[in-house]
């Protein structure tokens, strides 16, 4: 199948399939069986990836818009400009679903004494003792300007709450703005009535905003938030070969605040004058205007722990998730001795993060060990793996960190560790000028009984401790030495910028990543023309990449099943007759945050597996450094296998699409066994770590 037609037919564009993705993290907001603060908690996520959606995404297509004219999207054929339209057509109608959750859950939540109130619901003691504390404790902090000719238009921050009025003195008008204090929390307690009752600092600024500007009268007023583009080029005007890279990135940082307006969210509908003043003053159209309805900033939900008391937030939270390790790193357990007999296979958050821990401080305090090689891409701030490889260094050992500072968002805390490791001692390096390095790999090597000895660490997500706990990754330590031959290859052509090279086992991005998939799907398609049964599975996070879609395309209409379990965006359409009817497209969004990307191809005793770091991007494949490697130990292989068929068949947290590239969740229909993939591996890895302990030596006891 190689028209042209035919193949857009089957692909969507990945800004809207984004967004779809989105509002199905929003419908785990309405999931009545899940705790009210989980809940909550999914509309501030949901709000969160929007604002990260408008600063990166939209971002970069009004620039398009701008300054390319001729850019189209590839999949779809629309202009950026469309595509903008498009964007804002499908998020303005969330504003109000997010309304709907949100005050769904407030009254669950009433129920349990936690009231989030309205200062119009108020009583006028509760409004007297309010006005008190915010006499005494809120109006000292505040920065109120006024807007004129002296008085230029101030830069409104990203993201930044801030009370918009328009003002009126002898009958002359003017407008002002109220920035919101950074430093005073955000649920102000009402301290009356039973329960926890709480407004919100805005809604408490908002309400008492004639106090701040004395000589005026406020004719009218607003909450709102203005996003930014924030997707800086970080190589933009990078030229003096001598300038430091971590003070390089420092100055890029301090531009994100500023860049460019992308959208201004209200909170009340008001008169055309007031927001139109910030609109124009913004340089924003009428359509990059939101009325949120609800708070604009769900962040507050994060800090209630901290509020109310422990007995009541459990009963609105999820238990604790505490991750089983049958590998306890006490009793002296010598990982080195274990791996060196067999594959070690960790799944996070079901299982902990510390048996690689344990593997780095092992390897930090081991005189055999000669090196430890890293790539860092995100870490935690407070990371335990970090801390081992500055004693790595302190205690000699050569210690080379490849810290890839453009990790978006979290640039400042890579920053602050390059610093730190550097000091210590290790030998920090960065990532190649034009290729973000996002990998996620380990080497240790030990001279051991006379012998050079490589252990490698290959997983799908970050050594980061904060996130093994909430993101599902798989991870693999071995001591096979094609592997590590690899490993140690890859490190030596980072050190001296060279992307090539060639590797037994590993696929690496961008030289032979790509091509390999490709390999693994002509095989499978093969099979199907020649009358055999060709099987693919796939689960990634996003699936873009418009050459394996065609090939994937392909494959199907030569009869191979695919199984493509995409979390976020898919631009691929599956179930359309005579095109794709062969290709299932399943989302799972649950109570952990699929991460993991792993590769299946084939059935039976041939069956191929890989784990990766890369989703299935252009970006991935084509202009990052990324690594996937085979799973050879045939139980490892049999264990990712059965986890893939489970969340195929998973119909609690499961989101289907269909050919018309809608998704619908499936539901148990209640004659069949429930299926939370989640939950599943959550018993299992528990009942794993009540079986016998690894010992030192490697058996079991």
């Amino acid at each position: 199948m190689n028209d042209k037609n035919s193949l857009m037919a089957c692909m969507q564009n990945r800004e809207l399939s984004w967004l779809k993705f989105n509002e199905r993290v929003l419908q785990q907001a309405n999931q009545a069986e899940a705790p009210l603060l989980e809940r909550l908690k999914f509309v501030a996520i949901f709000t969160n990836n929007l604002a990260e959606f408008f600063m990166i995404r939209v971002g970069t297509l009004t620039d398009y818009a701008l300054y390319d004219k001729d850019y189209r999207d590839n999949k779809t054929g629309l202009s950026a400009q469309e595509q903008l339209d498009e964007i804002i057509r499908a998020v303005a109608p969330t504003y109000a679903l997010v309304a709907q959750a949100a005050d769904s859950i407030a009254m669950g939540l009433a129920g349990h004494g936690l009231h989030l109130l309205k200062m119009d619901n108020l009583n006028a003691s509760e409004i007297k003792i309010l006005k008190k504390h915010f006499m005494h404790n809120i109006l000292p902090l505040l920065s109120p300007q006024i807007i004129d000719s002296r008085h230029p238009f101030p830069h409104l921050s990203n993201m930044h709450l801030h009370i918009a009025v328009t003002l009126e003195k002898r009958k002359k008008h003017v407008f002002g703005i109220i920035p919101m204090p950074s430093e005073v929390d955000r649920l102000v307690s009402i301290g009356e009535g039973d329960g926890y009752r709480f407004v919100l600092l805005e809604d408490l600024i908002y309400y008492f905003a004639e106090m701040t500007f004395g000589i005026y009268k406020i004719l009218e007023k607003n909450i709102i938030a203005v996003t930014r583009n924030a997707d800086l080029d970080v190589e933009e005007d990078f030229v003096d070969e001598d300038i430091d890279y971590r003070l390089h990135m420092k100055n890029m940082l301090k531009k994100r605040q500023r860049l460019s307006p992308v959208r201004l969210e209200a909170a009340y509908n008001t008169t055309p004058a007031l927001l139109d003043f910030f609109k124009d003053k913004l340089s924003l159209r009428e359509p990059q205007i939101f009325h949120a309805i609800a708070p604009i900033d769900f962040s507050f939900c994060f800090s209630l722990d901290r509020i109310i008391d422990r007995d009541t937030y459990k009963k609105l939270v999820w238990p604790t998730h505490t991750p089983a390790d049958a590998f306890l790193s006490a009793g002296g357990r010598n990982m080195f001795n274990f791996v060196s007999g067999k594959d070690l296979l960790l799944s996070f958050p079901f299982e902990s993060i510390s048996p690689l821990l344990h593997t780095i401080r092992q390897a930090a305090e081991d005189n055999s060990v000669i090196s430890i090689k890293i790539t860092l891409y995100r870490i935690d701030v407070r990371s335990n793996l970090a801390d081992s490889l500055i004693l790595a260094a302190e205690n000699g050992k050569e210690v080379i960190v490849l810290m890839e500072l453009r990790a978006r968002f979290d640039e400042k805390n890579n920053i602050d560790w390059a610093h730190r490791l550097e000091e210590a001692g290790c030998r920090v390096f960065y990532g190649p000028a034009d290729y973000k390095v996002h990998s996620k790999v380990c080497l240790i090597t030990r001279k051991y009984a006379r012998r050079i000895q490589h252990i490698t660490y290959i997983g799908t997500g970050n050594f980061n401790e904060k996130t093994a706990r909430l993101y599902t990754d798989l991870s693999l330590i071995t001591a096979n030495q094609k592997i590590g031959r690899d490993a140690a290859m890859l490190f030596s052509n980072l050190l001296i910028g060279n992307l090539g090279g060639e590797y037994s086992l590993l696929w690496v991005a961008p030289n032979c990543y790509k091509s390999n998939v490709l390999q693994c799907i002509e095989q499978e398609r093969e099979k199907a023309k020649s009358g055999n049964s060709g099987r693919i599975i796939i689960k990634c996070n996003s699936l873009t990449d418009k050459e394996i879609i065609e090939n994937l395309v392909q494959a199907s209409c030569d009869g191979v099943d695919i199984y493509l379990l995409v979390r976020g965006i898919c631009c691929l359409v599956p179930q359309i007759e005579g095109i794709t009817e062969n290709i299932r497209v399943i989302s799972i969004v649950g109570k952990f945050l699929e991460h993991s990307r792993l590769f299946c191809f084939g059935r039976g005793d041939n069956i191929k597996i890989y784990i990766s770091s890369a989703d299935l991007m252009t970006r991935n494949t084509e202009r990052r450094v990324e690594v996937a490697c085979p799973i050879l130990d045939l139980g490892l292989k049999q264990r990712i296998y059965e986890m893939l068929e489970t969340m195929i068949m998973d119909n609690t947290n499961a989101w289907e699409q269909f050919s018309d590239g809608k998704y619908i969740q499936r539901q148990n229909p209640g004659i069949g066994l429930e299926i939370n993939s989640q939950e599943l591996f959550v018993r299992q890895a528990q009942l794993a770590a009540l079986r016998p302990q690894i010992t030192a030596s490697g058996g079991s006891q």
